[in-house]
């Protein structure tokens, strides 16, 4: 079975043979990787790679994803596409151009997460909240929609009012009083920024599994510098994935203050931060639900492959997209 590798050493990364090395610069040891089993590659250490070893990365469809110093994520290495479709992607850029059609699967996103916005606060019996009440009023608000701008303002508002619901369900020393990303400025908006970047790259390696053009999107604008179709379908597991696993690790104590250290107002997790909460992150992906069509377990990483597979589906004119809404 593949799985996600995370490297933290510093070091160089090579290929002799059939096997590659992590060669640390700490200790001069080679410590072999086993490529068969390696599905993803995320480097949060300074790396150096050569081109042989990128080669055969690509050899072996093996993704990198690289992160800074801090955690936030700069880019990734993807192996050549293997699953290009011609059809699939004119049909995708046909929805972005056409604003009703775009409009209909941008509406579809935001309505997701809402729903998911909402479910969360009724499994924590936070639903007499006034900010609950808010994300409500304005969920009804969604399909009167006109263009991206306006949902994209209605999904900004509902996002406000769900941060300060999260602040209601946690610990006091993790308060905090509003969202920011660049940088954070607090503990929790930190681990929402690490937990929102794992789900955008976990979303890409899913993607990359299907015919879907991942710069091609309808809620956020596409772009040359990122895969904004990523960004798309995160919106949907944030909710139901991220933010459930952080209030998690912060109330049960895994993730505490000394995880995180402070470099000139920009708050991230530190080293024994990072591990213990992408250990738990990984774990959770594994986890499976009973799937009410498919008649057998899936687990949240394949969610959102299938998540790919109805996109495609309905850009091709098969079945009309209905994004997923957690039943359990």
């Amino acid at each position: 079975m593949q799985r996600d590798i995370f490297m933290f050493s510093n070091g160089t990364v090579k290929r002799k043979d059939n096997t590659i090395y992590l060669i640390s610069e700490v200790d001069d040891k080679k410590r072999p990787l086993p490529i068969e089993q390696i599905e993803n590659l995320h480097l949060f250490g300074e790396v150096n790679l050569n081109t042989t070893f990128l080669n055969y990365m690509g050899q072996k469809e093996v993704f990198i994803h690289c992160y800074n110093y801090y955690g936030f994520y700069t880019g990734s290495f993807v192996p050549r596409d293997q699953k290009v479709s011609g059809i699939v992607t004119v049909r995708q850029s046909e929805h972005y151009l056409n604003n009703e059609k775009r409009m209909i699967l941008a509406r579809a996103f935001v309505k997701a997460a809402a729903f998911h916005m909402i479910r969360f606060n009724r499994k924590k019996n936070n639903m007499h909240s006034e900010f609950v009440k808010e994300i409500m009023t304005l969920q009804k608000q969604i399909a009167q929609a006109s263009d991206v701008q306006q949902l994209m303002g209605i999904e900004g508002m509902m996002r406000q009012h769900y941060y300060r619901t999260l602040n209601e369900m946690i610990l006091p020393e993790f308060y905090f009083t509003e969202r920011t990303k660049r940088p954070p400025r607090d503990p929790f908006n930190a681990l929402i920024s690490f937990g929102n970047t794992l789900m955008y790259t976990t979303v890409l390696s899913e993607m990359y599994k299907t015919q879907l053009n991942p710069t091609v999107s309808y809620l956020h604008e596409p772009s040359q510098k990122r895969f904004s179709l990523s960004l798309d379908i995160a919106e949907i597991f944030k909710p139901l994935f991220v933010d459930p696993l952080i209030v998690s690790l912060v109330n049960t104590k895994k993730i505490q203050p000394k995880h995180f250290e402070d470099h000139e107002g920009m708050v991230y997790l530190n080293e024994e931060g990072k591990k213990l909460f992408i250990a738990a992150f990984d774990k959770k992906l594994t986890d499976s639900i009973k799937h009410r069509q498919l008649k057998r377990n899936v687990t949240y990483r394949y969610f959102i492959r299938l998540e790919c597979y109805k996109l495609i589906k309905h850009v091709i004119g098969d079945v009309s997209y209905k994004p997923l809404q957690a039943w359990w």
